[in-house]
């Protein structure tokens, strides 16, 4: 049986309310608020990116900037949360996507900035690592870029082979490994050997 859909007391209007009230003083400090679980939204977003309400998408990219900035993961359960309420939606891979990519050449090395799609700019580095998954199906890997507080980005295919352009291969603990270098790290994508194909 299908588990059925509370709907919270405010809703997503005062989601998007409290969203939008708490902006305007910069980032909302979601990590510091711990309000009570108010039930699930039905609330998706599915692995191209999209926001769907209802089961239909949400079409105003403000209003979906919105909600991402109020985005909260704990443990693999993802909500939306205000100061007052905090409400679960379901989330198909990961909430973002990174759809854009630019390259920084610094004194100490590139670092790649990457933008989601719901127009924020992640500097690869120590605090926003990139790691590959593999798909067991295919064979190939998925990558994501950390974005914030346990929340991810799934790295587009296009890019993802802009990446592999990007690659080196490095010595780690006796193994040649084949890997992105970004803001003064190095991540691992797989063992050198297995990628020759995407190398060349």
């Amino acid at each position: 049986m299908a588990k059925q859909m509370q709907s919270p007391p405010g809703g997503i209007e005062t989601i998007a309310g409290a969203a939008k009230e708490a902006a305007r003083k910069g980032p909302p400090p979601v990590h510091l608020w711990n309000p009570p679980f108010c039930g699930d939204l039905d609330m998706r977003i599915a692995t191209d990116g999209t926001w769907f309400y209802l089961g239909t998408p949400i079409g105003r990219p403000a209003l979906v900037r919105l909600f991402a900035s109020v985005l909260k993961r704990e443990g693999d359960k993802h909500f939306l949360v205000t100061p007052v309420e905090k409400c679960g939606i379901r989330v198909d891979d990961a909430p973002f996507l990174a759809v854009e990519m630019r390259i920084e050449e610094t004194d100490a090395g590139k670092v790649l900035h990457f933008r989601t799609n719901v127009d924020d700019w992640v500097a690869c580095g120590p605090d926003h690592a990139l790691r590959f998954v593999p798909e067991s199906h295919s064979g190939g890997l998925k990558p994501y870029l950390h974005v914030r507080r346990d929340l991810w980005a799934k790295v587009t295919r296009a890019l993802f082979y802009d990446l592999v352009a990007l690659g080196e291969e490095r010595e780690i603990d006796g193994v040649r490994m084949f890997g992105i270098a970004s803001g003064g790290s190095f991540f691992v994508m797989a063992p050198a050997d297995e990628l020759k194909e995407f190398a060349e």
